[in-house]
C-alpha cells in the first residue's frame, strides 16, 4: 500500500476530502519522525512500536569492486510489530 492508497482509504472511512486527509497522516508521520530523531520511542499500542538502535561500524565489500570498505557506525530506524498485529498477520 502506498501512502496515497492509505490517505485514499482513510478519507473514505472518516469521511473527509484527501486533502485534509493527507494533513492528518503527514503530521502522524511527522511526529513519529521527529520522536524518533530526538532518540525516543513510539509505541503504538496493538500495531507496534519504532525505536532507533544503534549498528558499529563494521568491514565491509563494495559489490563493484570487491575492495574491503569501513561502514560507519549509525542510527537506524526499526520496528517490531505488536502482538496482535503478529497474531492477525500469522
Amino acid at each position: 500500500m502506498t501512502k496515497a492508497e492509505l490517505i485514499g482509504r482513510l478519507a473514505e472511512r472518516i469521511q473527509l476530502t484527501k486533502k485534509q486527509t493527507e494533513v492528518i497522516v503527514d503530521t502522524v508521520f511527522d511526529s513519529i519522525t521527529d520522536a524518533l530523531s530526538q532518540g525516543n520511542k513510539v509505541e503504538l499500542r496493538g500495531f507496534g512500536s519504532f525505536r532507533v538502535r544503534h549498528r558499529n561500524s563494521r568491514e565491509g565489500r563494495n559489490p563493484k569492486s570487491g575492495q574491503k570498505v569501513e561502514v560507519p557506525a549509525k542510527k537506524v530506524p526499526f520496528f517490531k510489530a505488536g502482538k496482535e498485529l503478529r497474531e492477525m498477520i500469522s
